[in-house]
């Protein structure tokens, strides 16, 4: 059940009205509802957002079937939509790429729909910093690698086909020639202008007053309900907010500001309650293969508030690769023995479980969150619960998508929570990518009673219906968690008691690989 907590914003101004939201089957439809609810304007920045989504409200089932209609619908009652779409390396991303563009030309299509009196801004922009000469003339045999095998892939199309791919690719079109014929090849120097970042927040407001704020973009892949009943490699689970009070002006004071502060146009002002990460292009990148950071919010108050919580950490997280806040954790739990720590966390990562992939930076990073496992794991003994939420249902194999004889649920949500104190609900992971790299954005809990209702209501997603009191108490927690998905690993996946089951980190550790002298800040 959706969960509202009806606080009153004379108690805390700043934010207020919470609605916390599980999964796309409580995100959408709110999402929904919000766009058509506006009145003078909708400001958001997404890294996906496919208007072919399919409407899930039955007010936006009154409208259309998709989110085309659904935008259609908001530009015809005259509200200005200011949309930044991410958009990303064409050449080591292609496929995102090209997803960005066809995002924008469906949106312009919407737009062309309504006629001249659309209000309608649609930016896909890439981030500003760029790989350093030195790193790209030493990357420059993979890239021309890549951009030979993107060209074949093209070659070999019709020429319909390869035309319309082109056109939602103007940026890996730069980087290909044509020969007479028609036949592509690549642009052999200079050596492409690799992106090493990207904008990765999941953020809009309504009228600057209502913001919707997590880690959840729009498209089918992401759909998913509250029991997990998609198969494996569409399962997506994800926490949203949405609330109001003057973070919703920071919000907006963000979304305006953004772009020029990554782009170094204009520094970054202080935020209130909307924690940030930001970064720009450095001004001397020559030997540099990514950004320069400029706000770390949400890295500082992970570091502020483990260094602050008495009884209970609880964090979900896609990845858990930074090390420097693993070395916080640990130091956190070896001083204060009364302190425990619960992560849940994803049986494998999304590229490795469901596509095989054995890159470089996917054994790179299942390196570092080894790593960072296994020094939390040391400093709290028997005080710590590494969990991951697999489905109540057999299945066979020996694959990463599968974890205690069942398919795993793939976890993407970025919750922190410290005793019921305070709390962190955003986009970035706990990763140097998403604390120092990245463009993300969340949002600070500090009223206990906010706190208190997010906590109880992410822990009831995972456990079962009747779980007793030890389950959800501070102090208890951690060792009953721990005891419950040894438990489950024992049982039939349709005898278990909940989603939880061990994370296993052997796996990980077989297959990942340092990779000495890249940052651990791109993956």
């Amino acid at each position: 059940m959706l969960m509202h907590v009806q606080d009153d914003p004379d108690a805390d101004p700043e934010l207020y009205d919470l609605q916390v939201l599980i999964t796309a089957e409580e995100v959408y439809p709110e999402m929904e509802r919000a766009f058509l609810a506006a009145k003078r304007e909708i400001w958001a920045s997404y890294r996906v957002f496919d208007l072919s989504t399919k409407l899930r409200s039955a007010e936006g089932q009154a409208v259309g079937e998709t989110w085309f209609d659904l935008i259609v619908e908001v530009l015809k009652r005259g509200v200005a939509l200011h949309m930044v779409l991410s958009d990303f390396d064409p050449i080591l991303a292609p496929k995102l790429h090209c997803a960005s563009w066809k995002s924008r030309r469906a949106f312009v299509a919407a737009g062309e729909v309504v006629g001249p009196s659309a209000k309608l801004e649609v930016t896909n922009a890439v981030h500003a910093a760029r790989v350093g000469l030195l790193p790209r003339i030493a990357l420059w045999p993979r890239m021309m690698k890549e951009l030979s095998r993107h060209a074949r892939d093209l070659n070999g199309q019709s020429a319909q086909v390869r035309a319309k791919r082109l056109e939602c690719s103007p940026g890996l079109r730069t980087w290909l020639t044509e020969k007479p014929g028609g036949t592509l090849r690549p642009r052999r120097w200079p050596a492409p202008p690799l992106i090493p970042g990207t904008h990765h927040q999941k953020i809009a407001v309504f009228d600057r007053s209502l913001l919707c704020v997590g880690g959840l973009d729009l498209d089918e892949r992401r759909y998913d309900d509250k029991g997990h009943h998609r198969r494996r490699d569409e399962t997506w689970h994800d926490v949203q907010l949405m609330c109001r009070g003057t973070v919703a002006d920071d919000a907006q004071a963000f979304l305006e500001a953004f772009l020029l502060n990554v782009d170094g146009q204009a520094p970054p002002k202080p935020n209130g309650r909307l924690l940030r990460t930001l970064s720009r292009r450095r001004d001397f990148e020559a030997p540099h293969l990514g950004p320069r950071p400029q706000v770390s919010e949400l890295a500082e108050a992970h570091h502020r508030m483990v260094g602050s919580a008495q009884q209970l950490i609880y964090l979900e997280t896609q990845f858990f690769r930074d090390r420097r806040l693993a070395d916080a954790l640990a130091e956190a739990g070896a001083r204060n023995k009364d302190l425990g720590l619960i992560m849940v966390l994803p049986g494998a990562p999304e590229d490795v479980a469901f596509e095989g992939s054995t890159s470089s930076d996917a054994r790179f990073g299942e390196y570092l969150q080894v790593k960072c496992v296994d020094s939390v794991q040391e400093a709290f003994g028997d005080r710590v619960a590494f969990c991951s939420p697999v489905r109540p249902e057999r299945m066979t194999g020996t694959g990463r998508d599968t974890l205690c004889g069942a398919p795993i649920i793939y976890v993407h949500a970025k919750v922190s929570i410290f005793d019921d104190a305070q709390a962190l609900v955003s986009s970035a992971n706990l990763n140097g990518r998403s604390l120092y790299w990245d463009t993300e954005a969340g949002v600070a809990l500090r009223q206990t009673k906010q706190v208190h209702a997010l906590r109880r209501r992410v822990f009831r997603h995972w456990l079962f219906a009747d779980a007793a009191d030890t389950y959800y108490d501070l102090a208890t927690a951690p060792g009953a968690w721990r005891k419950l998905a040894a438990r489950n690993a024992e049982k039939a996946p349709d005898k278990r008691d909940g989603f939880l089951v061990p994370y296993d980190p052997v796996p990980a550790r077989a297959f990942g690989r340092p990779l000495p002298g890249v940052p651990p800040q791109m993956v």
